[in-house]
């Protein structure tokens, strides 16, 4: 960052009115050199200045194929990640706030993937035996380790996919670093509970015995979204009580429980297109993210649809709140006076594998 670049501590007693003018004046100042990009699940103070809204995946192909130097991603690090692995050269990504990171995402780090590696070889040949999955919500380095080991990324939308291409390869899946997502997509395509096991990688051999991992099919790692883990099979089952009429649809990261009592279980795009596909005057209960729930609410209330946030609970994404109307002035009036401020570069290294990773579950 140039020594000239203006400071975040500026930008912080700005109410977010006077934020939404900077960065509207940013933005037309930029022009074509700059595109915002706005998660699903991103805050609507922060969402609304998006030029493309999606999930991370989508945005990151978008980033790759679009005609902008700078990429501002309004999401989390490891989609800022995939957008600098996936995007050009020439092209830089910048996460306004390097805060804003995953629970999930940490919940595998790859001290630890490699170190289960080495121990899931003491007892089968994992080399030979063990394709590794990760979900996209993850770091660069477990992507290039995927890449390193013949292995793929995932992401909620082409989880069956990746699996059916993973099962051609090998016999057996570790699959980090959600297992709900792992478990139920598996389950969905015909592998029975107990050809599955969870790895805390915490225990000696994940806590499994050497025959349930001889005989396992899937290995899930033990991880979770701390948004997803808020919904329970209990409330569905409250919530028809009221309104029997609902059609409940869910995230895959939320539980077996959930999924199973779910009419329709899939990704945020698929959700969100389920939903405003449907018949006018329809009640659905989400297990997803509350920015989108509300949101998608506000857009089909006038079609007699109601849209309900499962939990009782308030549940959002607190990292990916920290990026703030604040933040974004501040990257991208930096833009304009020809600073880059938080720009997010994977190493060569890394870069190279987890492309490698990453082609291959978009080459399916």
């Amino acid at each position: 960052m140039s020594s000239l670049a203006r400071a975040i501590q500026d930008y912080s007693l700005l109410s977010d009115e006077e934020c939404d003018q900077r960065i509207q004046a940013a933005k037309a100042t930029l022009g074509d050199s700059c595109v915002v990009l706005g998660h699903h699940y991103q805050r609507n103070e922060v969402f609304k200045h998006a030029d493309v809204s999606g999930d991370s995946l989508k945005l990151s192909n978008y980033a790759a194929n679009s005609s902008a130097k700078y990429i501002v991603f309004c999401g989390v690090h490891f989609m800022a990640e995939v957008s600098d692995i996936l995007s050009r050269p020439d092209q830089v990504t910048i996460l306004p706030d390097l805060a804003a990171g995953c629970s999930m995402a940490d919940m595998a780090n790859r001290k630890n993937v490699e170190r289960s590696w080495k121990e899931l070889n003491s007892v089968i040949n994992a080399d030979e035996q063990v394709t590794p999955v990760t979900y996209i919500n993850s770091a660069a380095d477990l992507k290039a380790f995927c890449g390193e080991h013949e292995g793929i990324v995932c992401t909620s939308s082409n989880a069956q996919q990746v699996l059916d291409w993973c099962f051609e390869k090998r016999e057996k899946i570790l699959f980090f670093p959600d297992e709900h997502l792992g478990r139920n997509t598996g389950y969905r395509m015909g592998i029975p509970l107990e050809d599955m096991v969870v790895w805390d990688f915490n225990q000696p051999l994940g806590g499994s015995t050497k025959a349930q991992i001889q005989n396992a099919k899937m290995i899930l790692w033990k991880g979770f979204c701390s948004v997803h883990q808020m919904f329970q099979a209990e409330q569905i089952d409250d919530f028809k009580k009221q309104h029997p009429e609902t059609i409940v649809i869910a995230h895959p990261e939320a539980n077996f429980g959930v999924c199973e009592k779910a009419d329709f279980v899939g990704s945020t795009e698929m959700i969100l297109k389920t939903v405003r596909d449907a018949k006018p005057n329809t009640r659905w209960l989400v297990a997803t993210e509350l920015n989108l729930v509300n949101r998608l609410n506000e857009e089909v209330k006038d079609q007699g649809k109601h849209v309900h946030f499962m939990s009782p609970t308030v549940a959002m994404c607190s990292t990916m709140f920290r990026t703030d109307p604040q933040h974004l002035a501040w990257v991208l009036e930096n833009l304009v006076d020809g600073n880059v401020v938080n720009s997010i570069e994977v190493n060569q290294d890394d870069k190279l594998m987890a492309k490698k990773a990453l082609n291959s579950m978009l080459s399916i």
